[in-house]
């Protein structure tokens, strides 16, 4: 597994983009092709989760969906993935009520990035829960990964994000905004 220090593997993966639900909408295409080269300039939250069509995985996708706005102020894209394809993507964003027009993008990985990252179950073959902060230049400042069965906390990854912004020494359990050492 990649972890801190390390660069952002080189990848391509296929994304649902925020606000869709289906293919195409307005004779826009639902989908963009997401690269390592994507969003330059800009933090990366990049999320993964077992599957679609679960039980922990939308609480997660909701909550990072509720701070979505903080992190943009923060000039982070949120992207939520697992290895279910783009279409499964748009298909659960209909049918759960509180993925409709999510305002994050939710990829779809043919291997390129849970690989590259090393974050696949040997046992289950989806995604680990695994969180990654990457910093505008490609290299990764955080990560954390959860057994499948146990959800994250999203508000826990925007506070950590705001503490590697400040670059400087931040105490344990600092307030987002907070002070530094």
């Amino acid at each position: 597994m990649l972890t801190v220090g390390d660069k952002l593997p080189e990848f391509s993966v296929v994304a649902a983009k925020p606000g869709f639900n289906m293919p195409e909408e307005n004779g826009e295409s639902a989908f963009e092709t997401i690269t390592n080269d994507s969003f330059s300039g800009k933090w990366k939250i990049i999320f993964f989760y077992p599957k679609d069509f679960t039980f922990v995985c939308p609480t997660e996708i909701v909550e990072f969906a509720k701070l979505n706005e903080e992190f943009a102020d923060r000039d982070a894209v949120v992207m939520g993935g697992s290895t279910d394809n783009e279409f499964v993507k748009l298909a659960w964003r209909r049918e759960h009520p509180d993925l409709k027009s999510l305002n994050q993008y939710s990829f779809a990985d043919n291997g390129s990035l849970v690989d590259g990252l090393g974050v696949r179950d040997k046992e289950e073959n989806v995604a680990l829960r695994a969180t990654f902060v990457v910093d505008p230049h490609g290299v990764i400042q955080h990560v954390s990964v959860n057994n499948l069965n146990v959800g994250r906390n999203p508000a826990e990854i925007l506070r950590i994000l705001d503490g590697l912004q400040t670059d400087e020494l931040c105490p344990c359990n600092r307030a987002v905004g907070g002070d530094t050492l």
